[in-house]
């Protein structure tokens, strides 16, 4: 799904995982007019351009969501905001909490004044099934995140920018995920595992690309979309990552929670299913939101890793591994 070529668009946090595949794959269709990386690191910015991120429409701008100023003048003509900057490691989080809520939460109040402030028309931020009743502070931080990009529709509307969130879980290959930590234990014949009985829910960066694509062309404001994905116990993905090694069991860790959740029991009281989603609408509808149609979740039911009829085998997971050509790295 493309993006309309005379719209101007910025991602935070665009030199990430996300941000990059986000990149490659809007310079691969029809670009836009003007396409902003906006990013604290000056080497990877640098990187990025010399991998071939440096088309006409390209603009990398040297920045941190924590600075107001610097937003504001980043999204001058800006049409569209992907917010994906975020300190996102539960354990880096916990021992700097103060960092963990001025990036993630304090950086999200200052994407919603900016683009209130440069009028941009959406605006669309990364949320996590981490919070989903958190246990955690990233958890908590990207729970008030998304609190704050809902009922923003309430102060920005009806000529300012239309604010919604996308929610998923691990992206396979991503930068500190476990994969790689897998890899490269099981040179040592030993791999370290929490919890055989731990499940998480699984998505590749394309996939979760393309949603974001899909969701910004549906966002009407005030949505929490969330895809249908699978997921995995944890022992089948060190089966398919490291066959035949030797698994040594360390418990889990503080803020970890043995499954996770996409969506609430709480949450599916206002929850409309669709084909490939589900759309999490606003219980305060001050600005007029409009319902979607469809399917009602029961009542009681909550989207849940350990439950997810949609499981990865560890054939599955080779696949997954190769096509992401992360099956030798």
């Amino acid at each position: 799904m493309g993006i309309d070529s005379n719209l101007s668009i910025l991602v935070t946090g665009g030199t990430g995982s996300f941000g990059k595949k986000f990149v490659e794959t809007l310079l691969k269709g029809t670009p836009p007019r003007k396409l902003i990386v906006f990013s604290r690191d000056e080497l990877k910015q640098h990187e990025m351009r010399m991998q071939g991120y440096n088309a006409v429409c390209m603009r990398y701008f040297i920045g941190d969501v924590r600075d107001k100023d610097r937003l504001r003048r980043a999204m001058s003509d800006v049409d569209i905001v992907v917010h994906a900057a975020a300190l996102k490691h539960v354990h880096a989080c916990e021992y700097n909490p103060i960092e963990a809520i001025q990036t993630n939460i304090i950086g999200a109040q200052n994407i919603i004044n900016a683009a209130i402030d440069a009028g941009v028309k959406k605006v669309l931020a990364l949320s996590t099934d981490k919070a989903v009743n958190p246990v955690n502070l990233y958890g908590a931080s990207k729970l008030c995140a998304e609190k704050l990009f809902v009922q923003s529709n309430a102060y920005s509307r009806p000529e300012g920018p239309v604010f919604s969130c996308v929610r998923y879980g691990n992206v396979i290959g991503s930068r500190g995920s476990v994969i790689p930590s897998f890899m490269e234990q099981r040179k040592t014949g030993t791999v370290t595992i929490t919890d055989e009985r731990m499940t998480r829910f699984w998505l590749s960066v394309e996939q979760g690309v393309d949603f974001v694509l899909k969701c910004l062309s549906l966002m009407r404001g005030g949505e929490i979309f969330v895809p249908k994905i699978p997921s995995t116990r944890l022992i089948d993905l060190v089966e398919a990552v490291a066959p035949g090694c030797k698994h040594v069991t360390t418990g889990i860790r503080p803020g970890e929670k043995l499954h996770e959740c996409l969506l609430s029991d709480e949450e599916v009281r206002h929850t409309v299913e669709l084909a490939d989603m589900y759309v999490i609408e606003p219980e305060d509808e001050s600005w007029g939101f409009k319902h979607w149609e469809g399917k009602r979740p029961k009542e009681n039911w909550r989207y849940s890793s350990d439950t997810n009829a949609e499981k990865l085998s560890p054939e599955q997971w080779r696949a997954l591994l190769k096509d992401a050509a992360l099956a030798d790295a």
